[in-house]
């Protein structure tokens, strides 16, 4: 392999490789793209420009795979920590389209667990574990049963499995709570409040799904306006209690099931239907300042940071499972996972062979243990998008007028011919090269676009065909993006920031996060969330 890139740096391709492996930023399984793209005056027919793929030095156009889990790619799944962060603190001071006022609004954080399903090793406040032992926080029997027999695994599969529709159904009853208490009815609470809100997913040790929420409260049209005067921290913490305990979630399959498939709560419906509901401890916070109060009030830095750590991690990181699906279930015994997740897994694939489950798809999320919604939500009006921030960095990453060394998370631009010039495009246009297209998405057929100028008229006819060529370097490219990360390494680490430099780059655009065990912990400043 070394003398590989010996050949290649006798050529003179290997600093132009260099270079274009730098603008993954260190993604572990890039996207392979082969095309082109044409940039035409839709006036005249002039064509500005024309890139080819095969002019970039690896031949082929390199786009970051984009994987939020941290297990798959470390370095993608860091940009999308950052940018859940932003999205989250952007909904609690303001800020990315967000109007700054949103920061006096009422806004309270709230936890919905899971319904017990048999008694597992824990880390009490108080006292030992039901095992009469005191575990520390790396002790791998937390959150496995202590009685692996009687633990109810197929109603903790289920329960997973209708989490994203107790979410759901408890987002309608929070309204009909909050109007209730507020004096209204439901129609006329839109034109006195509009109930906004973030939640994140996140599994527990036993792997059952719990949910984290920013809840806010605001005028009658989102957050530019008002809320309401009757709108406090006591209303919103009692709707929320309120909600959370009424909230039920029938089994949408066929009634009567056997008792083998029945849920843990022995609770059913009308018809014999099992019926779902949310643990008995819920837990609602008041959000307060910005400021760092060490083991005062909930701060909006802490929630922040705090959901944006969950931005990443998966079943796989806390329950030890899988990151990744399963065609075949002999496939399992290749994967050292812990016996907890192999049986819940296994339960998942035998319910899946009841034809009452068939809509759950258990087969498809069993590697989830059964959790087969989206990880992180929100409403329309709580703050900007992903889509929003990506669009941004993208506009300042093509904006910026030194090519020779794009931004390490750079995927849209790609410096590098063989020769070490920079590929770019005439003046005035930007050098995005699948401009008007979605590289992820990998159409086969051509693709039109029409660029548009500041002031609104379109006058770029862009014209682009990218195709699929596969995921991951070729040898000699990973092993010389191996050495260019084992380079960034090895140099000297930075100073370590002072407290006014942190603050500034949070506004920046860069997260400082907290390491704590519970959410009003002691801040570690310097780390990242």
């Amino acid at each position: 392999m070394t003398g590989r890139l010996a050949k290649l740096a006798a050529a003179g391709h290997l600093a132009p490789l260099a270079r274009q492996i730098s603008t993954l930023g260190g993604c572990a399984h890039p996207i392979r793209l082969t095309g082109h793209r044409t940039r035409l005056d839709s006036a005249t027919g002039e064509i500005l420009d024309h890139f080819d793929s095969s002019r970039l030095p690896a031949g082929e156009l390199l786009v970051r795979c984009g994987n939020r889990r941290a297990t798959r790619c470390l370095a993608c799944s860091t940009v999308y920590r950052y940018d859940t962060y932003q999205l989250i603190a952007a909904g609690l001071r303001g800020g990315k389209t967000v109007p700054t006022s949103v920061s006096a609004h009422l806004r309270v954080f709230a936890t919905l667990t899971a319904p017990g399903f048999g008694p597992v090793h824990n880390r009490p406040d108080t006292g030992r574990c039901h095992c009469g032992h005191s575990h520390p926080g790396d002790d791998p029997l937390l959150g496995t049963p202590l009685d692996p027999e009687r633990y109810d695994y197929a109603g903790a599969v289920l329960w997973n499995a209708h989490a994203s529709a107790l979410w759901a159904r408890f987002t309608t009853h929070l309204r009909r709570e909050i109007a209730k208490v507020a004096g209204l009815t439901q129609r006329a609470l839109r034109d006195h409040a509009t109930l906004s809100y973030a939640k994140v997913a996140e599994y527990q040790k036993r792997g059952q799904v719990h949910f984290h929420a920013v809840i806010r409260l605001d005028g009658p049209t989102g957050p530019a306006s008002t809320p309401a005067a009757w709108a406090t921290t006591q209303l919103l913490d009692h709707a929320v209690r309120a909600a959370a305990t009424r909230t039920r979630v029938h089994h949408a399959g066929q009634p009567q099931l056997s008792a083998e498939d029945a849920p843990g709560p022995r609770e059913s419906g009308r018809g014999g239907r099992p019926v779902f509901r949310f643990g008995r401890q819920i837990d609602v916070r008041a959000i307060r300042s910005t400021d760092f109060t060490g083991g005062g009030p909930v701060t909006e830095r802490h929630v922040a940071a705090y959901i944006a750590k969950y931005a990443t991690k998966g079943a796989e990181t806390t329950t030890g499972t899988l990151d990744r699906r399963l065609r075949l279930l002999a496939e399992l015994h290749k994967y050292d996972i812990t016996d907890h997740a192999r049986r819940v897994i296994h339960t998942a694939w035998h319910l899946a062979t009841n034809s009452q489950h068939a809509h759950l798809r258990l087969r498809q999320w069993a590697h989830m243990l059964g959790f087969r919604g989206h990880f992180s939500t929100r409403t329309r009006h709580y703050s900007t998008t992903l889509a929003h921030l990506r669009a941004e960095r993208t506009a300042w990453r093509t904006g910026r007028p030194d090519t020779q060394t794009p931004a390490p998370a750079s995927a849209e631009t790609q410096a590098g011919q063989t020769d070490g010039s920079p590929i770019g495009d005439q003046a005035g246009h930007s050098t995005d090269l699948a401009a008007g297209h979605r590289p992820g998405h990998g159409h086969p057929t051509g693709h039109r676009d029409i660029a548009a100028r500041p002031d609104g008229s379109d006058t770029t006819l862009v014209i682009s065909h990218w195709q699929y060529a596969g995921t991951g370097l070729l040898p000699e490219l990973a092993h010389l993006a191996d050495l260019l990360a084992a380079k960034r390494q090895t140099r000297p680490e930075q100073p370590t920031r002072t407290r006014h430099s942190e603050r500034s780059g949070d506004r920046a655009g860069h997260p400082v996060g907290h390491s704590t065990h519970r959410l009003t912990g002691a801040v570690r400043t310097g780390t990242v969330a």
